[in-house]
């Protein structure tokens, strides 16, 4: 008894401590994206978004091999390829892409804010499909959060920011379309397992954002690699920080720590990944710290938590 309950609590601490490394990768993501828009002018969305997936596809490649000869696990019917393909083009490729562009308009505190809302989304979105009641005390938390992000969003109105409705609109669509991809990964990754999904998923998201590199810019894949060094390489050295410590490393810690202690505990920890995002703002783009931003953090914060307890998430 005593053995198995060590072997529990060891699985519990590895799943904390994955889910947190993954929720530090994912925070730091606009901090290296606003520091790529800041050393190169030139740079956009897409061509930011396909260096990451160009550098990061690779591991993802290299995993998929890897994996599919370990486990020699059946492969997918035609069904289950369609639901990876849409959830891939959704949650890795669309809500990326909107996030990227946001992060254009609105300051890296804000972006973290507002995509963190994305829980509250699943619950609304899951009461909605499956007819379930919202209680009062979710009624509550949900209020809590969205008082929040509309104080930060305040809070940056009186900074009289260029873009700052577009910017956040973009980001606010990125997140709501996140939640949808959240709800039907948790099916899928029971299915298949969270390795094969996460590889299949991140693999059909590089395909399409290089193809829609190479559709917007009329251009091959070699432009990307091919443009002037010396003007490029900050750029070239934050996308591949991207890649790996953003992309790669988190998507498996994260899909790792779930499995271990559920997609609610792994909701309530990641809450420490918008307060990790204002500090590196503040440190690396000098982006201020207020009260009213800090608290309306807080009470996003607050109702994640309270979200993450909820049955609905704790099951995916």
């Amino acid at each position: 008894m005593r053995k198995q309950y060590s072997v529990e609590q060891r699985n519990l601490v590895i799943g904390y401590a994955l889910v947190m490394l993954g929720a530090l990768g994912f925070s730091a993501k606009a901090i290296l994206v606003k520091l790529a828009y800041a050393a190169n002018p030139e740079v956009d969305a897409i061509s930011l978004m396909a260096l990451r997936m160009l550098f990061a596809l690779p591991f993802f490649l290299l995993v998929a091999v890897w994996h599919n000869k370990k486990t020699q696990a059946l492969p997918l019917d035609k069904k289950q390829w369609a639901v990876v393909i849409v959830l891939g083009l959704m949650g890795y490729y669309l809500a990326s892409y909107l996030d990227f562009i946001g992060l254009q308009y609105i300051s890296a505190g804000l972006e973290r804010v507002i995509i963190f809302l994305y829980p509250t989304f699943v619950v609304l979105f899951s009461a909605l499909v499956y007819r379930r009641k919202i209680t009062a005390r979710v009624g509550i938390a949900l209020g809590l959060s969205y008082i929040g992000t509309l104080l930060v969003f305040m809070e940056h109105l009186s900074v009289a920011s260029s873009g700052l409705l577009l910017g956040s609109g973009f980001v606010l669509s990125s997140a709501v379309i996140f939640a949808w991809f959240v709800m039907g990964s948790g099916v899928m990754t029971l299915r298949i397992g969270s390795a094969r999904f996460t590889v299949y998923t991140m693999t059909v998201a590089s395909i399409a954002t290089l193809v829609h590199f190479a559709v917007q810019h009329g251009d091959n894949f070699s432009r990307l690699l091919s443009l002037p060094y010396s003007e490029w390489q900050r750029v070239y050295y934050l996308a591949l920080l991207m890649a790996i410590f953003s992309t790669v490393l988190p998507a498996f810690f994260m899909n790792a720590g779930i499995r271990r202690i559920g997609a609610g505990s792994a909701a309530i920890i990641s809450t420490t990944g918008p307060i990790v995002t204002l500090v590196l703002a503040y440190l690396l783009l000098d982006e201020a710290i207020t009260w009213l931003q800090l608290m309306g953090t807080l009470f996003v914060l607050a109702g994640v938590y309270v979200v993450g307890r909820v049955k609905v998430l704790s099951s995916k």
